[in-house]
């Protein structure tokens, strides 16, 4: 997995670089509008292609306008459109600018007309340390270039993009391709930030790990490879070997969270599952699920017996998913929190459940692993959806710190969060996941990793990961748009050996 860095280590991570190591500013700009100039010149190798290149006044802007004298002198015809007063440059700008103009690149401070094409425009006018919203002449050059026909190119991040939350400050430039330096930034992989960022191309320019400041949160991205971390299985073992993972899913009218639950933990590895279901959904069970092992509850069952008989059977606990709002329902979620001595993932209903009685989190004995999407999110902690989706690190591990919970906060880009410093976002999956179903899946996902022995931490990352990985797989055969649930758990016999 490899580590995002927000605004503040990015720039902590620049002065080390410079003054404790020595590295010289000017060799960090030059091989930062090396890369980017390159890039340019692959997708672009044709030099007759027009370039225009938006520059500001601090070093974003001195990356700009370097990587304009670099196309310049290969034989592009670049035009610098220099936006700001020349004597508010930071000293690498004003570098560049009077190197530009010395090797003739044409500069200029007025828009182009819209008669006036161009092959590509590249933005270089804010970098990761805009603080506030973007207006004036910035905010009409950026709506400007984004109306304009070309291939976008953004360096370092897109000028109006919070590094810290993905936010739009205002308005943002919309890249095909952005071209950042040493490490990937926060906002460039949460959304909306994500959709401005394009294709992200992360290049070493001399910044690397040896810079890194001292931070209490370490936020990471998990990759494939991280499947290794995994507790492999045996080839002397049985279905015993592999968990035994019991879920509280479904009601009348609601099969379908159990189906999906059940059969994503088995593709993922349950040994066995057993699905506590009503008497009503038996035969819906029994059909499309064979594999699974049935405890139907009668509607008049006296629940916390009940309840108390299931719950030793158990490595791991999936709740929740179908399970609608009723007051049985929730007699049944508090007796399963309150009898669990197993980790225990807590999704769907028994979220809206547990929202109208913030008491029962006194109840827990061992790991909870909550899975909310922002509607659910929002009944939680009372905040609003679109508070909670401007700042999805922040809620999830301040929510995960005030609880001692594990909290997976869903979204395009799904965060999980051990407490307020150990947070891990997700990007794979795709927007034909967004379908009933699929939120069940996963949480038969993390059961299974938990009953197969790997830690708590671990199965929510790793499993939401695998969640996208099936979906993307799933997506290749069915197209986006045709995705179903059914078909993103078929995905995960791709995934895992």
């Amino acid at each position: 997995m490899y580590e995002l860095l927000d605004s503040a280590s990015m720039k902590q991570c620049d002065i080390k670089t410079m003054e404790h190591f020595g590295m010289v500013s000017a060799v960090l700009m030059e091989r930062a509008a090396l890369s980017t100039a390159d890039e340019i010149i692959c997708e672009k190798p044709d030099t007759n292609t027009r370039v225009l290149i938006a520059c500001g006044t601090g070093n974003n802007g001195g990356d700009g306008i370097a990587i304009a004298r670099l196309l310049h002198l290969k034989g592009y015809p670049v035009t610098i459109l220099f936006c700001g007063k020349k004597e508010k440059c930071s000293v690498e700008a004003a570098r560049q600018l009077r190197i530009a103009e010395n090797y003739g690149v044409p500069i200029t401070s007025e828009i182009p007309d819209e008669k006036e094409e161009y092959g590509v425009i590249v933005d270089a006018l804010f970098g990761i340390g805009l603080d506030r919203p973007v207006g004036g002449i910035y905010q009409t050059v950026i709506e400007a270039l984004n109306q304009r026909k070309g291939w976008k190119v953004a360096v370092d991040i897109s000028s109006g993009i919070s590094a810290d939350t993905g936010a739009v400050m205002g308005t943002a430039f919309l890249a095909d391709l952005t071209v950042t330096f040493g490490f990937a930034k926060i906002g460039q992989l949460l959304y909306p930030g994500a959709a401005y960022t394009g294709k992200l191309e992360v290049k070493e320019i001399g910044i690397d790990r040896h810079s890194l400041p001292d931070r209490k949160r370490i936020v990471r991205v998990p990759e494939k490879e991280d499947l290794k971390l995994l507790v492999p299985r045996k080839d002397h073992s049985n279905k015993g070997t592999y968990g035994k993972i019991l879920l509280f899913c479904g009601s009348q009218n609601m099969a379908g969270a159990a189906v999906f639950c059940a059969k994503a933990a088995y593709r993922c590895g349950a040994g066995l599952v057993k699905a506590v279901i009503p008497e009503a959904n038996r035969q819906i069970m029994q059909t499309l699920v064979p594999e699974a092992i049935l405890a139907s509850r009668e509607p008049d069952a006296e629940i916390d017996s009940f309840v108390k008989d299931q719950i030793p059977w158990a490595d791991a606990i999936v709740l929740g998913p179908g399970l609608g709002t009723s007051e049985q329902a929730g007699q049944l979620v508090r007796s399963v929190l309150a009898s669990a001595e197993v980790p225990c993932v807590i999704d769907a209903d028994a979220l809206n459940i547990l929202a109208m009685h913030p008491d029962w989190f006194s109840l827990k004995k061992a790991p909870w692993l909550l899975t909310p999407h922002p509607g659910e999110m929002s009944r939680l902690t009372q905040k609003s959806i679109g508070g909670i989706q401007k700042d999805l690190i922040e809620v999830a591990s301040a929510f995960a710190n005030r609880y001692d919970v594990i909290t997976v906060l869903k979204d395009a880009h799904t965060v999980t969060a051990a407490g307020p410093d150990e947070i891990y976002i997700n990007v794979t999956g795709n927007h034909g996941m967004a379908a009933g179903g699929s939120g069940d899946a996963l949480s038969g996902i993390i059961g299974a990793l938990l009953g197969q022995g790997n830690e708590p931490v671990q199965a929510a990352f790793l499993g939401v990961m695998i969640h996208g990985m099936a979906g993307d797989l799933a997506a290749e055969q069915t197209g986006k748009s045709a995705l179903m649930a059914s078909d993103l758990i078929e995905g995960l016999c791709r995934v895992l050996p």
